[in-house]
């Protein structure tokens, strides 16, 4: 008889908590996220005219010379690809990643001769292989190709760059970066006027 009951008492705190914890805390979350943060609980999306153009916390590829270049991704088998977001698995003396990274360099010192040093977030992916954010120093080696290409003087595309670029959060939190995709899109607008 006292098997019976505590068993009844276990099968009735296992619906308990899975009511409570599988539906009504998700549900609140959700609801309160959506109530105070519509944007960012939507995925953070960028819309034109209508239509999704990407999102704020998601890579893209930018290979024209005109853009600036994020990171390279790890997903595959299509770049930025936010169903298989994850790093590659693969060791900085892997022969893959270094010759991705040479090939990376190659492409950059084609469009600009006059790179010295390359930072190593131009050549190389993130753990997540969707990251939309370079460090300033990798926008800041790129200022000169983009400014060249799409005819805008360096000052200006600094000021943009420096527009995009976001410090550390409360100072110490995370690294201090510029979104990619945002800073595109600003220059396309540029020469879209």
């Amino acid at each position: 008889m006292q098997i019976l009951k505590q068993t009844w008492s276990a099968i009735a705190m296992l619906l308990l908590l899975t009511v409570l914890t599988g539906i009504l805390y998700p549900v609140a979350v959700t609801g309160i996220a959506a109530l105070f943060f519509p944007h960012q609980s939507n995925g953070s999306l960028i819309v034109k005219h209508g239509k999704i153009q990407g999102s704020e916390l998601l890579g893209q590829q930018f290979s024209e010379p005109q853009y600036f270049w994020g990171r390279l991704s790890a997903t595959g088998p299509f770049p930025y690809n936010s169903a298989s977001s994850s790093g590659s698995n693969l060791g900085p003396l892997n022969p893959a990643v270094q010759s991705a990274a040479a090939a990376r360099a190659a492409e950059l010192r084609k469009y600009d001769p006059g790179i010295k040093e390359i930072p190593v977030d131009l050549l190389t992916s993130s753990g997540s292989g969707l990251d939309p954010h370079i460090s300033p120093v990798a926008a800041a080696v790129q200022v000169r190709r983009v400014a060249q290409e799409r005819s805008l003087s360096i000052e200006k595309v600094q000021e943009l760059v420096a527009k995009h670029s976001a410090a550390r959060q409360l100072d110490i939190l995370g690294e201090p970066r510029v979104n990619v995709l945002l800073l595109n899109r600003e220059l396309d607008g540029l020469h879209a006027k």
